[in-house]
């Protein structure tokens, strides 16, 4: 459904919003009058709020005089009126100082902490998709009798670790050797395909030492499927202090049940995935259920211009979405580039 909004009503609709995401509480005709800039009568601002609440663009709580912005009218408001405000020249500063392409998996971690530190709210980061898990090296560190620790290092520098419970006490020489023939043999490939191969070429090593690597290339492979996270998330405890948000159990309980339930939020950033730019999603607009207090405010990253993943920040529709966008957006561009330099 399209409405055409005359200027009037548009101007009346963005100062409401304004106020509202600036204090609070339900703004009256007299805040609008003083802050729209409009020369109108209370009575025509009056009528106009009537119109703009017959569109569903606000509605008035029972206790008060005012109106408040629904998800249609934040809808309207992001797509028609927002004037993103340029970021910030110590937030642009702090972003590009600690967003350096060191190590991918900590400018992940990074780029999620300074999304919930700029915003105050959550921020989240769909880590990069990989199409098959790779290892570059293996290390088998004896710890006991039949108890070995298997440790995988990928070629991004992430490193995991197992322990394996073998039949047999295993020499330190042998686990030497048996992780140097992976390595030399198989570095830079996936446990799956090292394992179709490794029957078939290891007539010289001794039974025994076929069961050990076996055992060690499916610990490594469910060690990095677990090791990739879908996304990493950080500052959630902040909306626990939102106002409107925090009063309302209810309402936390099916946040926190988005965040535990990870497949409906890696839903919302997949399909922001497939968009262009900075996309905002409003209440349930994603598909999935979130609160209508919520909003996600997205935007895909790229290593080596390819879509890869999707960063993000979670948090109450009435947010500053003028300062919101530009972090999410930035951040997102300098992921890429960090992760493209590595």
């Amino acid at each position: 459904m399209i409405f055409m909004l005359d200027k009037r009503a548009q101007v009346l609709l963005k100062t409401l919003i304004e106020r509202y995401i600036a204090e609070g509480q339900p703004v009256g005709s007299r805040t609008l009058s003083k802050h729209s800039g409009l020369d109108l009568s209370p009575a025509t601002i009056r009528n106009v709020m009537s119109d703009l609440e017959d569109m569903g663009f606000i509605a008035s709580p029972h206790t008060s005089a005012g109106r408040v912005p629904t998800p249609a009218g934040y809808r309207f408001f992001v797509d028609t009126l927002l004037v993103v405000k340029p970021l910030e020249t110590r937030e642009l500063d702090r972003l590009e100082g600690e967003l350096h392409p060191d190590n991918p998996q900590r400018v992940i971690h990074a780029a999620s902490q300074l999304l919930s530190q700029l915003t105050q709210f959550a921020g989240v980061v769909m880590t990069p998709r990989r199409h098959a898990v790779t290892f570059k090296h293996i290390e088998f560190l004896r710890l006991s009798e039949k108890r070995i620790l298997l440790i995988v290092v990928t070629p991004d520098g992430d490193v995991q670790n197992r322990i394996l419970f073998t039949e047999r006490d295993f020499a330190a020489s042998e686990l030497v050797e048996a992780a140097n023939y992976v390595n030399q043999n198989y570095s830079g490939q996936s446990f799956e395909d090292v394992r179709a191969r490794l029957q078939g070429e290891l007539r010289e090593i001794g039974q025994d030492l076929i069961k050990l690597m076996s055992a060690a290339l499916d610990a490594g492979n469910r060690a990095l499927a677990e090791g990739s996270e879908q996304y990493v998330i950080s500052g959630e405890r902040n909306l626990l202090s939102v106002q409107g948000l925090s009063q309302d159990m209810s309402r936390l309980k099916q946040l926190f049940e988005l965040f535990e339930r990870k497949t409906s939020l890696f839903q919302i950033l997949d399909v922001s995935l497939r968009g262009q730019g900075v996309q905002i999603f409003i209440g349930g607009e994603s598909g999935v259920t979130a609160p209508d207090d919520v909003s996600v405010v997205t935007a895909p990253y790229k290593v080596d211009g390819e879509v890869v993943g999707t960063v993000g920040v979670i948090g109450p529709t009435r947010m500053a979405y003028d300062r919101v966008i530009p972090i999410v957006d930035v951040t997102a561009k300098l992921l890429s580039s960090a992760l493209s330099q590595h």
